[in-house]
């Protein structure tokens, strides 16, 4: 069940012109441009009685639908103890259910040429099918079977909770980007739900009961905790039909409780070694970063593509290409649910220290603190931004994660017909005010990998 594992993908919108962003050469938009709107891309919404919220966008390019089912659910709803169900149910929900016995899910999908995939993140977890609209209702009726009636068997529940296990082992204790990513979360945060990781700690996953597992289940795989998500080549009339058909009589759940973040303001750097048998050194830097709820987020989108948007992005040429210390350089940030982390990372060449990374990766945050973007830097970011936004929204499959994202993240999906105006508004002014209210020292962790000789153990 290793595929099973999915990466989301911070994406944006659709109809906007074709930006190039090529060598030497960057194109602003026309000032005349089409906007992204309700009325150039019609996505209908409406909810069932049992609280299952659904969204429609029809698309007659190709035969073809995607079907995503978005739960509310992701790490951040776990507690201590639990961590680790929210991603052990994504490997649950294609093993069976009432009407539809163990390995049968993707064997009836894929008799029909349509394919399955999932993924779970700290602020949800998803679920998705894509195929010829003659799979359709093959789809509806696996899925709905196992939201109604999921097999919650305790040899399937033992058996299962071995292979999640076994996934921990190998994407997190024998990985070197598994362990810093593990470490730099939990050493940053200590009292919010972004503490633990996704996969959970492994002795959460040992003691976990089946009790816990069933309760987790019923709370958090209710029609009123999902979004559901219809792309592609349908007629309306006939989906709303067969989505009534087939989940409108799954009972709804009590709510359930919102997670509670304590987390402490950080009044000082924290910094945690990680010892692992490797040839190289490696860096994850995380600064605290706010929350979707903040309009910032827009900016530190630029300041990603600012630092890490390619070979000519500022990390990439001051590390890896001028003065030739690393492999590789970059950055990430995503807006969740909760104040998360704008991260920099660097796997440094052999024979290069820890200290020499932090040093550039520290000063090109400064330069931007000082001075902000040029112009040019700051074009670039933006037409980076739009053009993954615009993308993305190319198929069925970007466009039901799109409305996904934005329907449970932003809280309503039509956010996302202002995100290309967002974009386009981030000044050079907004660059250096936000970069020195987040890149604050007194607020950063540091996560570094300690290189042991292979063959060798952590000593304790």
């Amino acid at each position: 069940m290793l595929r099973r594992i999915g990466v989301i993908v911070w994406v944006a919108a659709l109809a906007a012109p074709s930006l190039a962003v090529a060598a030497g050469k960057v194109k602003s938009p026309p000032a005349a441009a089409p906007a992204l709107s309700p009325a150039n891309y019609p996505v209908e919404r409406y909810t069932l009685e049992n609280g299952l919220t659904v969204l429609l966008h029809e698309d007659h390019t190709v035969p073809v639908v995607c079907f995503w089912q978005w739960y509310k659910v992701g790490s951040r709803n776990e507690r201590q103890g639990i961590t680790g169900l929210s991603h052990f149910f994504e490997h649950m929900m294609f093993n069976g259910s009432k009407n539809v016995p163990p390995k049968e899910y993707d064997r009836q999908l894929e008799s029909r040429g349509a394919y399955s995939n999932a993924f779970t993140t700290r602020d949800m977890t998803a679920y998705y099918e894509e195929g010829g609209k003659e799979s359709f209702e093959t789809m509806l009726k696996l899925d709905s079977d196992r939201m109604r009636e999921l097999s919650l068997l305790p040899d399937m529940l033992k058996s299962e909770v071995e292979v999640v296990r076994e996934e921990r082992r190998f994407r997190v204790d024998n990985s070197v980007p598994g362990l810093l990513d593990e470490a730099l979360y939990s050493t940053a945060f200590a009292a919010s739900p972004y503490h633990w990781p996704v996969v959970g700690w492994m002795k959460d996953l040992e003691r976990i009961t089946r009790d816990e597992m069933v309760d987790y289940f019923r709370t958090y795989y209710a029609p009123n905790n999902c979004v559901l998500l219809l792309v592609g080549d349908f007629e309306p009339a006939n989906a709303k039909s067969k989505l009534a058909q087939y989940f409108a009589s799954i009972p709804r759940q009590t709510p359930p409780a919102a997670p509670v973040d304590s987390e402490p303001d950080q009044i000082g750097e924290k910094r945690v070694d990680v010892r692992y048998p490797s040839e190289t050194v490696s860096i994850d830097v995380g600064y605290k970063a706010p929350s979707v709820a903040s309009d910032d987020i827009w900016t530190l989108d630029i300041l990603s593509n600012i630092l890490s948007g390619g070979e000519s992005s500022r990390l990439h040429q001051a590390l890896v290409y001028e003065q030739q210390i690393a492999l590789s350089a970059g950055s990430s940030f995503r807006a969740g649910l909760e104040p998360g982390l704008f991260e920099l990372y660097a796997e440094m060449k052999p024979g290069h220290t820890a200290e020499e990374g932090e040093k550039s990766l520290y000063a090109e945050i400064q330069r931007l603190v000082s001075d902000g973007p040029s112009e040019r830097e700051l074009q670039k970011a933006r037409n980076q931004a739009e053009a993954g936004f615009i993308t993305a929204l190319k198929t069925n499959n970007g466009a039901g994660q799109t409305l996904g994202y934005y329907e449970h993240i932003f809280g309503d999906y039509k956010r996302m017909f202002t995100a290309i105006d967002r974009y386009r508004a981030v000044t050079a002014a907004d660059c250096r005010r936000v970069a020195q209210q987040v890149f604050d020292a007194k607020h950063r962790t540091a996560a570094i990998l300690v290189p042991l000789e292979v063959g060798k153990e952590a000593q304790p």
